[in-house]
């Protein structure tokens, strides 16, 4: 429950960080955001509780499958908020095209054999 903890607070103060960082300069906040920080730590972690080679490379190559259909959430939002879409709507509809895209992405992937 101690490492749960850990890795929870952790996690956390990378989003707090990324918050402190993009009011002074969203650009600086938008780089520390764009790096996998919680990515290699997850890869970081899995490998300390299993060890195994194989899950944590199957782990990885997913996250990248996964990361391709959400990038166009980040052309969504800003573009909706420029067209003065209130922030939630705006955030909601860029997670919604996210998750069709993660569920587009699924099939397609099979379709070229890789399995998610």
């Amino acid at each position: 429950m101690i490492a749960f903890a850990v890795r929870a607070a952790l996690s956390g103060l990378i989003v707090a960080a990324v918050a402190l960082i993009a009011r002074r300069s969203p650009a600086a906040g938008a780089l520390v955001a764009s790096l996998p920080l919680v990515s290699l730590l997850g890869m970081i972690w899995l490998w300390r509780d299993t060890g195994d080679a194989a899950r944590l490379a199957d782990h990885a190559e997913a996250t990248f499958w996964y990361v391709l259909p959400s990038l166009p959430m980040f052309l969504i939002v800003p573009a909706l908020l420029r067209h003065g879409l209130h922030f939630w709507w705006a955030l909601l509809a860029g997670c919604g095209v996210t998750i069709l895209l993660y569920l587009a992405t699924i099939p397609v992937a099979a379709r070229f054999g890789v399995t998610l």
